[in-house]
């Protein structure tokens, strides 16, 4: 099954969507966030929703976290894969500790 890929008014053609699978991953800026390691599908209208990238750059996501990518993010896929955006910096959400409720004594 052939795919084409439209990204920024250009289209490649790709013979399997296993070629994306360790692309290397770069922002607009040129830092490099990862390799492709799997690839979102949506089954039901064909088309990729995103790139998974499991071992990431330490500058760009906290603890290097696993990151899905939106597709909609990338702007160009050749021999590498380049990133519209991407936010400067992926932190992981700190949870509150539960305040502790003190019965009151009536």
């Amino acid at each position: 099954m052939k795919i084409c890929v439209t990204v920024k008014r250009r289209v490649r053609m790709l013979q399997e969507v296993s070629e994306l699978i360790g692309l290397q991953v770069y922002t607009s800026k040129g830092v490099f966030l990862g390799n492709i390691n799997n690839v979102i599908m949506d089954i039901s209208n064909s088309c990729i929703d995103g790139i998974y990238i499991a071992e990431t750059n330490p500058l760009l996501v906290e603890d290097s976290r696993a990151v899905a990518v939106p597709f909609r993010w990338i702007q160009a896929i050749g021999d590498i894969v380049i990133l519209r955006y991407f936010p400067n910096r992926v932190s992981i959400k700190k949870e509150t500790p539960h305040e502790k409720v003190i019965p009151q004594e009536s």
